[in-house]
C-alpha cells in the first residue's frame, strides 16, 4: 500500500507528524511518498481558514505541545511563527529525492526545534550540509528559490492538493490494496485510524482495531466537564464515548449543556462554522464524521434538518434534575442516529416518552428560571474558555483545569485521567 504525506514546514503537527510517519509506514511495509505543497497557497485557494478567537488560539497553542509531548518529539513555538517556507520547499524540490527525508527532518528540526528561518540561506546551507549534499548541489538548491522551473514546480504540487481535496496539513492519502480510491485523513491525530487502514480496517465496512486502552492509577478525584450541545454532531459522537473513559478511571462525570450559537456569539465566531468553512473542508469533515462513527463502532446519519434548533431540548437536560444521560444520549440518537427533528415539541415529546420520562416536562422548558440556567450555563461555558463542542474539561485538586476542544481529544483526555501531566 502507499502512503502519501503532503505537508508544509510552517505547520507544527505536520512537523509532529513528519517524525512518526516514516516508522508507521514501515511497520506495514507501506510506499511512502512526501508531497511538499505551500500551505500558503492552499488557503488562498480554497479562501482561507478565517481568524481564531482568543480562547481557541490559546487552546491551540496548549495542543501541540501536548501531542509533541505525546509523541516525545521536542517542540518549540518560535517567536517569529509563522515562518516563510517558500524557499525551504522550493530548495527540497530541486534536489534527488532520496536526500528528500534528511533534508525534511532537518528543515522541520530547525524551524520548531531552533526557532530559524527555514528559507534564509544559512539554515539551508547548514541543514543541507548536514544532510550530506555537496557544495554544488547546496548552490543549486539555494539558487532554486528563483528557477522559474522549480517555482512553477511547486505551484502544480499546490494546486494538486486543493483539487483532490486538502485543505491542512499534513494531509495522509492511504491507497492500493482493495480500496478502490485513496482515503483521506487530516491530522497527525488520524494516525491510529491510518495504522487501522494499513491493517485492514475499511470504514463503514468492518470495526477497526484500536490501540490498547491506556493504564495508569484510578483518577477518583477527578471530575470531567462535557460541554454539549445536541446541534453538534461531534458532540454526539464524543457523547457515545465519554461515560466509559470515565468509568475506566473512576473519574466522576458531569454534563454540562450550552446553547452553542448564543457561545459563538460571545466568542466571536460564526454561528454556523460548518458552513462557514471552505469547500475542501466541509467536505472531508462529512467524511471524517463518518469515520469516526465506524471508528467507534456507534450509528450515524447526518440530519436533514440542520443546523438544530436546540433551545428546548438542553432545557429539557436541565430540568432532568442530577441524573440526565438517558435522555441525552435518547435526544443524541434521534438526531444524529434516526435523523429526526428534535427541535419539534411532538418530536420531544416522543424521545421523552421513549426515555421513561413524562412529556409534561416540555411545559417546564418555559419556566423563566430554566431559561436563565441555560443562560448561566452558557456563560459559565465561555468564562471556562470554551469555544466549541465538545469541549472536555478535567479538574484534578493539585492542578489546574486542563480543556481539550473536540471528541478527537478523547485520547488526551484518557492519558491525563491516567496521570498523564501535559506541558502547561
Amino acid at each position: 500500500m502507499q502512503l502519501e504525506y503532503w505537508f508544509d514546514f510552517s505547520c507544527p503537527y505536520a512537523y509532529v507528524g513528519s517524525e512518526r510517519i516514516e516508522a508507521l509506514a514501515a511497520r506495514h511495509g507501506a510506499d511512502l511518498r512526501w508531497r511538499p505543497m505551500l500551505l500558503g497557497g492552499v488557503f488562498k485557494a480554497i479562501g482561507g481558514e478565517g481568524s481564531m478567537s482568543p480562547a481557541k488560539a490559546r487552546h491551540n497553542a496548549h495542543d501541540m505541545h501536548r501531542w509533541a509531548d505525546v509523541r516525545g518529539v521536542p517542540f518549540s513555538l518560535p517567536a517569529g511563527h509563522p515562518m516563510r517556507t517558500v524557499g525551504a520547499l522550493r530548495a527540497l524540490l530541486s534536489l534527488p529525492e532520496e536526500h528528500w527525508p534528511a533534508v525534511i527532518h532537518g528543515l522541520y528540526r530547525a524551524y520548531w526545534t531552533r526557532g530559524l528561518q527555514p528559507s534564509e540561506p544559512a539554515t539551508l546551507r547548514a541543514v543541507l550540509g548536514e544532510a550530506g549534499l555537496d557544495a554544488a548541489a547546496i548552490d543549486r538548491a539555494l539558487a532554486a528559490d528563483q528557477d522559474p522551473a522549480i517555482r512553477g514546480e511547486l505551484q502544480r504540487r499546490t494546486e494538486e492538493a486543493v483539487a483532490r481535496g486538502v485543505f491542512g496539513a499534513p494531509t495522509v492519502f492511504v491507497s492500493g490494496a482493495d480500496l478502490p480510491a485513496p482515503l483521506m485523513f487530516w491530522g497527525q491525530d488520524r494516525f491510529d485510524m491510518v495504522e487501522a487502514v494499513l491493517r485492514g480496517w475499511r470504514p463503514g465496512k468492518n470495526a477497526p482495531t484500536h490501540p490498547a486502552p491506556v493504564g495508569g492509577a484510578p483518577a477518583t478525584d477527578a471530575t470531567v466537564h462535557f460541554w454539549f450541545d445536541f446541534s453538534s454532531p461531534f458532540a454526539y459522537l464524543g457523547s457515545t464515548q465519554i461515560e466509559g473513559l470515565c468509568a475506566r478511571h473512576g473519574a466522576t462525570l458531569r454534563w454540562r449543556p450550552m446553547l452553542l450559537g448564543a457561545l459563538f456569539k460571545q466568542v466571536g465566531a460564526a454561528d454556523v462554522p460548518l458552513l462557514a468553512m471552505s469547500d475542501n473542508k466541509r467536505r472531508y469533515l462529512g467524511r471524517d464524521l463518518d469515520d469516526w462513527a465506524s471508528w467507534w463502532q456507534v450509528p450515524f446519519t447526518f440530519t436533514r434538518h440542520f443546523p438544530l434548533r436546540t433551545i428546548t431540548a438542553l432545557r429539557l437536560v436541565l430540568l432532568a434534575g442530577d441524573r440526565p444521560a438517558p435522555l441525552i444520549h435518547a435526544l443524541y440518537r434521534a438526531a444524529w442516529a434516526d435523523g429526526l427533528n428534535i427541535s419539534a415539541e411532538p418530536m420531544l415529546a416522543e424521545v421523552l416518552s421513549g426515555a421513561g420520562l413524562d412529556p409534561a416536562m416540555l411545559a417546564g422548558t418555559q419556566d423563566p428560571a430554566i431559561k436563565q440556567r441555560l443562560i448561566d450555563e452558557t456563560a459559565a461555558a465561555a468564562a471556562a474558555g470554551v469555544f466549541g463542542a465538545p469541549t472536555i474539561i478535567v479538574e484534578r485538586p493539585d492542578r489546574q483545569p486542563m480543556l481539550f476542544w473536540g471528541q478527537d481529544r478523547l485520547d488526551l483526555v484518557d492519558r491525563v485521567l491516567a496521570g498523564w501531566q501535559p506541558p502547561a
